[in-house]
């Protein structure tokens, strides 16, 4: 099963349109996974036309229309494991005892919010199991990051594997007229 880990999307605010490398990796996955801040609905409804299957939550910079269509915290379990998808976590600081108390059953916490990619594994104190956190960064708005970014993972046998950061190109930005 392919994936695609999206987050901090913020169309149109920062950007006018995903990169066209995100939608080919979103045309060709099984599962998009969005943590929210999406910003306008006109993303959330293609995303939606174009994926094969959506899971996704509303973030802080989504409005009224978006929130009655996402719930805060997604949650799906996918060949086996367990996923949580949740926009905002807190400081990086504990955050992975935090999400491991907060969300006892998950096995994939995916977030966002901060822009900044994130992927590590930390072991749950309550049972020893191991919790993986993903954050995608954003595909249109790098903030203080190097690149725009996204991630691609897949799962096979109940297990997520290949866990890919993506670099985007910077924007160019606009010339004067």
């Amino acid at each position: 099963m392919r994936l695609v880990v999206l987050a901090d999307t913020h169309v149109p605010a920062r950007a006018r349109d995903l990169p066209p490398r995100v939608w080919t990796a979103v045309d060709e996955a099984d599962v998009v996974l969005h943590a929210g801040d999406w910003v306008g609905p006109d993303l959330l409804r293609q995303i939606t036309r174009r994926s094969r299957r959506l899971i996704a939550c509303f973030g802080n910079n989504d409005g009224p229309e978006i929130r009655a269509i996402l719930p805060e915290i997604a949650r799906v379990t996918l060949d086996g494991l367990r996923f949580v998808i949740v926009h905002e976590t807190g400081a990086a600081a504990a955050r992975d005892r935090r999400l491991a108390a907060a969300y006892p059953d998950a096995d994939v916490i995916v977030f966002g919010h901060s822009h900044i990619p994130w992927d590590t594994t930390t072991t749950r104190p309550q049972d020893g199991r191991p919790l993986r956190l993903l954050n995608p960064g954003s595909p249109t708005d790098r903030r203080r990051q190097p690149q725009p970014t996204y991630l691609t993972a897949t799962i096979k046998d109940q297990t997520l594997l290949d866990v890919e950061l993506h670099r985007l190109p910077r924007p160019t930005p606009a010339r004067p007229r």
